[in-house]
């Protein structure tokens, strides 16, 4: 995709999607970085039911490590894998109390240091909680971002930094959030719906199959 391309692209998504935002809802930067390690093979709709009640009292790692893996995975038992997510969630707070008082950490190399953090999960906490500019590759944008052209990657670090390169560094973060949008609205995993897809005159793939 040329330069123009990628330009029209994202002044195309920018329209169509404009105010798009997390889909996680959260009031503080641990509550996000949780509610992200939660989401993990999870729609954020299921996370949202969960930590709704989670966080009327465990909202702070001061009172998640209160609990047992066993009595966190009970609540968090819905949104899958929660033996794993609750022993992640339970060390990654034990460290952030220990080695950052008790505060989130704002960067990329404390932040993927922590038990269970990974890059998209971190783009994710710096994007949206800290104001950094991040592209956070999660399944939508890894799918989408292949699809139409914006990156040719064969893993999420590759799409991650292409993006990277082909994105203007202020958009980064609002980028990120169209093109989940876009995933989940039009560019679907199974069938996307190309007929009505305002970007289609641009995407690599609509044009290959269309010949």
């Amino acid at each position: 995709m040329s330069e123009d391309d990628i330009k029209n692209v994202i002044d195309i998504l920018s329209k169509t999607y404009s105010g798009a935002k997390c889909g996680l809802e959260f009031k503080s930067a641990y509550e996000l970085l949780i509610s992200t390690m939660l989401s993990a093979q999870c729609t954020d709709e299921r996370v949202n039911l969960i930590t709704k009640e989670l966080y009327k009292e465990y909202n702070t790692p001061e009172k998640i490590v209160t609990l047992s893996e066993d009595e966190l995975g009970e609540k968090i038992r819905s949104c899958g894998l929660y033996k794993n997510k609750s022993k992640n969630i339970l060390a990654t707070s034990k460290v952030i109390l220990t080695k950052h008082g008790g505060k989130v950490p704002n960067t990329m190399e404390d932040l993927i240091s922590l038990p269970g953090v990974g890059r998209k999960t971190a783009n994710v906490v710096l994007s949206n909680a800290f104001g950094i500019p991040a592209i956070a590759v999660d399944t939508h944008v890894f799918r989408v971002s292949n699809r139409i052209g914006l990156a040719h990657g064969k893993n999420v670090e590759e799409v991650e930094k292409q993006l990277m390169n082909n994105i203007p560094r202020e958009i980064w973060s609002d980028t990120h959030h169209y093109i989940i949008w876009h995933g989940r609205n039009i560019c679907k995993a199974r069938k996307p719906q190309c007929e009505v897809c305002p970007i289609a005159p641009y995407c690599e793939s609509f044009n290959i199959n269309s010949k």
